[in-house]
């Protein structure tokens, strides 16, 4: 008897399509930084590119509460009920509504952090103009055109938006005194591109938007909560780095730190977070029909991910200065140093990318939870005293141990728990 395939030629053909919108869309949103990296850095200067990136990091936290998880709920709801317009507009209201709630909150909190704390109120209207940036993310809905697996739309939204955003920074940056168009462009990038992809997925789905009501708010509140609490934890510890080197260095070490992140953050994003993203409402799909077929693709694609790192991470520190010259101009030790360390981290969230996602995929966020909650309790202690004793090398140090404690950790919940045979 034929063993049935891991996974079909359709959905291959699926699979692949979305990897490579979702990379496109990955590039645009780290590439294109990094390619004006070098005239900013230039034009602004380090320290003023510091400061940028601290407000950058604050906004972020934002931006996880807008979220609330729904990258990867709202993803693998709207995944599962494709095929029925009625339930699909259901989900996507009762998300939506919930996103811009938390969004008008954000905005508060903000204006009592920019009146209140004398290091926000400082530079007050560069975060206010960063703002921006959380409400056009709030807009768009890529957890919807993830879920149907039609990312090719959004894909062309971020590269013409991506590219008036890349021109628009050599056009109207000239002189440190232009330091507030920075986050006024990042703003109007994620706006303009928020509202677009907000059109297109009514256009082209003909989605109805649903009045929610409290029951309905609350309820969505309390069903992604664990997953909210997973992302929160993540992000307690990759966020709060850039934010503690800026709280407890200065703005010139916290730009040596910021642009070895972004630049570490490239080999994260393309391909294993894009490929990840783009398996992951596959994955959920293939998991309610056939739990042994979806175990087996999931351990084919991390031990191919873990092949794939093995060989580029080692020679990507190998030529770290060479990729620092090209990013910023010049080669800077501090950022080269930091680099390094921030690719070891790198490799270990690589060879687990698929294993701890799996968790999500078989109905599991409370062990999911768990291990990203444990890993910020103790990850954000010591992200703040390896900065205090090593400077912003200490952010890249704690980073390094954080992601090898989370994948210790997912290795032996998989171990106790027989439900879940991935390795």
């Amino acid at each position: 008897m034929m063993k049935p395939k891991t996974i079909t030629q359709k959905e291959k053909k699926t699979v692949l399509e979305n990897f490579f919108s979702l990379s496109t869309l990955q590039s645009i949103n780290y590439i294109l930084p990094v390619v004006v990296l070098p005239y900013l850095i230039r034009v602004i200067g380090p320290e003023k590119f510091g400061l940028i990136a601290f407000a950058q990091a604050l906004i972020q936290y934002f931006m996880i509460v807008t979220d609330y998880g729904f990258s990867l709920s709202a993803t693998r709801k709207i995944s599962l009920c494709r095929s029925e317009k009625g339930k699909t507009c259901a989900v996507f209201s009762s998300v939506m509504t919930v996103k811009l709630i938390l969004a008008a909150i954000s905005f508060f909190i903000l204006l009592i952090l920019v009146h209140f704390i004398p290091k926000f109120r400082e530079d007050w209207l560069l975060y206010l103009l960063s703002f921006g940036a959380v409400v056009g993310n709030t807009l768009f809905p890529i957890w919807f055109f993830q879920g149907q697996e039609k990312m090719k739309f959004i894909s062309i939204i971020n590269i013409i938006g991506g590219l008036i955003y890349a021109i628009s920074i050599f056009i109207f940056i000239k002189s440190p005194k232009d330091y507030l168009l920075v986050p006024l462009l990042n703003s109007l990038f994620f706006l303009i591109t928020g509202i677009l992809g907000l059109y297109t997925a009514f256009k082209k789905f003909e989605l109805k938007f649903v009045l929610q009501t409290y029951a309905d708010i609350k309820q969505e509140l309390k069903t992604d909560w664990s997953i909210f609490i997973s992302i929160v934890s993540i992000n307690a510890y990759t966020t709060t780095r850039v934010f503690a080197v800026g709280l407890l260095t200065n703005n010139i070490l916290t730009g040596y730190y910021a642009i070895a992140e972004r630049i570490a953050n490239i080999f994260q994003s393309f391909p294993m977070d894009s490929f990840s993203q783009a398996i992951y409402p596959r994955l959920s799909n293939i998991f309610a029909k056939n739990k042994k077929r979806a175990f087996k693709l999931m351990k084919r694609l991390q031990n191919s991910t873990t092949l794939v790192f093995v060989i580029t991470i080692p020679i990507a520190i190998l030529v770290s200065p060479f990729i620092v010259r090209i990013a910023c101009g010049l080669k800077y030790p501090e950022v080269i140093l930091a680099l390094r360390l921030l690719l070891i981290g790198v490799f270990f969230v690589a060879i687990n990318a698929f294993r701890v996602q799996f968790l999500l995929v078989c109905g599991k966020p409370n062990i999911y939870s768990k291990i990203h909650v444990t890993a910020a309790i103790i990850g954000l202690p010591l992200i703040f005293l390896s900065i205090f004793y090593f400077s912003y090398l200490g952010a890249a140090l704690s980073t390094v141990i954080i992601e090898a404690g989370i994948l210790i950790a997912t290795l032996r919940f998989i171990r106790v728990y027989k439900y879940i045979r991935v390795i």
